[in-house]
């Protein structure tokens, strides 16, 4: 098998990380990316001086089927992460957001089978697949939403909950998910589809839209207010990007195991935090207090979302992810060093 490896949205938060952790290995990366995201540009600096001529940028869009379609030429896996990644911008523009989603992950598919070679596919999905459960019942705790029901506190949302596409991001997604398990019922390709919590770390500058972890700490960092949609008591599992890499790499090493399905990716219920508590530690890390205000509830926004992530764990022999205290640590300090000038990076 080819030593090289295709990475699209590789210059990305996820994508960078993995692409450093397989050169770092010795494998030679395609970084496939259309460098569309504000600041990614420098995570591809990052990568080629690092790496040197390990690392071979192909500057293109998903949607563009040629570009595809030549880039999976000798690569020897696929990691799937370009993507629209935002529920506000899917609701502003939801044809742009399906043409990137859907018909990016078709141009991929289609690229690969086309092919042949049984080249894996590991494809980064969402939680957004599960809608906005609202019909988990809840009661607030400490600040923080937790399902009245014990099985539902205890490990989470598991991969057996019904798929419920809310928002134009979720659709699209959803439906890319979808897409990439039947590729491997109905042509017998080998992928496999990890549906994302809130994943956060080094090499992530997340904004007010999107990586909610590193928005929070880059504000409070920079002495500036942050704003909170909701009540700021929903939950999430966090997961540093070193354990989600782990996964990824996981995931390719048992491709003949996990092909054709979908596992739950996140912190679980030892990393379940509202946005309140995280507030509450960047105050504690950085010794000053954090102006916060509160806006209304956004569109398909989840009340509770952890990942059950037990057949995950099971399927690709997982370690116990960074406990999230000393995850959000590790985050403010690399932020505090490369923040300036480049605060606004994606």
């Amino acid at each position: 098998m080819s030593e090289t490896v295709l990475i699209t949205g590789g210059a990305g938060f996820i994508g960078c990380n993995i692409a450093d952790r397989l050169a770092t290995e010795g494998r030679d990366i395609i970084v496939f990316d259309a460098l569309a995201r504000p600041g990614v540009e420098r995570n591809l600096a990052w990568l080629r001086a690092r790496h040197g001529s390990r690392i071979r940028p192909v500057i293109a869009d998903i949607r563009d089927a040629r570009a595809v379609a030549a880039a999976v030429q000798g690569a020897g896996a696929v990691f799937h992460l370009a993507a629209q990644v935002a529920v506000t911008t899917s609701m502003a523009d939801p044809l742009a957001d399906a043409q990137v989603n859907i018909l990016g992950t078709l141009h991929l598919l289609e690229a690969l089978r086309r092919r042949g070679g049984r080249v894996p596919l590991m494809f980064a999905s969402t939680n957004k697949v599960y809608g906005d459960l609202a019909d988990v019942a809840l009661t607030v705790q400490d600040e923080a939403y937790v399902p009245i029901d014990r099985a539902v506190r205890e490990h989470g949302i598991g991969e057996t909950r019904k798929l419920d596409f809310h928002t134009p991001y979720g659709c699209s997604k959803g439906a890319a998910d979808q897409y990439v398990l039947d590729y491997a019922r109905s042509f017998d390709m080998p992928t496999c589809v990890l549906r994302m919590s809130c994943i956060y770390g080094p090499r992530q500058m997340g904004t007010e839209d999107q990586g909610w972890v590193a928005h929070f700490l880059i504000r409070a960092l920079q002495g500036e207010p942050i704003r909170i949609y909701g009540d700021g008591m929903q939950v999430r599992d966090v997961l540093h990007v070193q354990d989600a890499v782990h996964a990824y790499l996981s995931a390719w090493r048992q491709i003949d195991t996990v092909s054709g399905t979908a596992l739950n990716l996140g912190g679980g219920p030892r990393n379940a935090i509202s946005l309140r508590h995280l507030v509450a530690e960047i105050e504690h890390l950085t010794g000053r207090t954090v102006a916060v205000g509160f806006a209304g509830w956004r569109q398909g926004d989840q009340r509770y979302y952890v990942a059950d992530c037990r057949a995950a764990r099971r399927a690709l022999g997982l370690r116990e992810p960074i406990f999230w205290r000393e995850g959000v640590a590790d985050l403010a300090r690399w932020l505090s060093e490369a923040r300036a000038p480049a605060i606004e990076a994606a």
